[in-house]
């Protein structure tokens, strides 16, 4: 038992990992964000689809009920994406990925709405020291200040992720992770279709295709399913608390591969978050 979950702890960290990449890459890849979201989802759905042809996944939808719900989830996962890569060119790496992570005390409040799991008050503890930690990030309370308004998208953009996650638990009994995760980014690349109208915005696709790729690859079609993956074996609550740590790996890759230099008041938001991660990577083995 205790070595099936820390296999499940180890793999949800490892989603998570692969996931932290999305900061840098959001931010430095030299196109608008909803263009940057459309290749996503676009390319991460072909590597999905030919994964799932390779391992004979089926991709047979039950009911129409289903189809609906996937593609409230895919919409509410567009709405992330894209808020969230506002927010990091608006503010910066470690600020974008740290105010998103309010979503873990979102998903403790709403998941009972969602299913037969009852509000937890150490759920709702945890997810309020995330919520402290983004607080000590605000520079300043005014919406002339662009990492003001980085860190409201970043918030909004927690709120998305948290219904898109609650909106997939459901399913992922029933539906292969990467069955999932392709009817998602199916929905992503059909909103997205009007971006591709705009001549400049396909302005720079040829040198940033290598970094396209990359976060259609790493970050959405493997790290993404495993996370859907992960919802097998934790409640939404716990995945979110323990896939906090995300900015912290972000912060590291960032500070390694763009020299982003963290600030003290990020220093200490982070040993908030990583601290909740760790009490509940401790709590869930129960």
């Amino acid at each position: 038992m205790g070595n099936l979950h820390f296999k499940n702890l180890s793999l949800l960290l490892l989603a998570t990992l692969f996931i932290s990449t999305s900061g840098v890459l959001g931010k430095y890849i030299n196109m608008p964000a909803e263009v940057i979201i459309w290749f996503r989802g676009f390319f991460g759905a072909l590597f999905i689809y030919g994964f799932c042809k390779i391992k004979g996944t089926s991709l047979k939808i039950s009911s129409k009920k289903d189809f609906y719900s996937f593609i409230v989830s895919g919409f509410f996962l567009g709405l992330h994406w894209v808020t969230y890569f506002y927010a990091l060119k608006l503010s910066n790496v470690a600020l974008g990925m740290l105010s998103m992570y309010t979503f873990p005390v979102m998903t403790a409040f709403l998941e009972p709405f969602f299913s037969k799991q009852k509000l937890s008050g150490m759920h709702i503890l945890l997810g309020i020291l995330v919520l402290v930690g983004v607080a000590i990030l605000v520079p300043e309370i005014s919406l002339e200040n662009e990492e003001a308004k980085g860190i409201l998208l970043g918030v909004f953009s927690a709120l998305c992720y948290a219904l898109r996650n609650l909106t997939t638990k459901k399913h992922v009994q029933k539906y292969n992770g990467s069955t999932l995760m392709l009817y998602q980014l199916i929905i992503v690349t059909l909103l997205l279709i009007p971006v591709l109208l705009v001549d400049e915005n396909l302005a720079n696709f040829s040198n940033q295709f290598p970094l396209l790729i990359l976060i259609a690859l790493l970050t959405t079609a493997i790290g993404h399913t495993m996370m859907v993956n992960s919802l097998q074996h934790f409640t939404v609550a716990t995945a979110s608390i323990i896939s906090s740590v995300q900015p912290i790996f972000g912060i590291i890759i960032a500070f390694i591969f763009v020299n982003e230099v963290p600030t003290t008041n990020t220093y200490i938001g982070g040993t908030l978050i990583l601290a909740t991660v760790i009490i509940e990577s401790i709590r869930s083995k129960k």
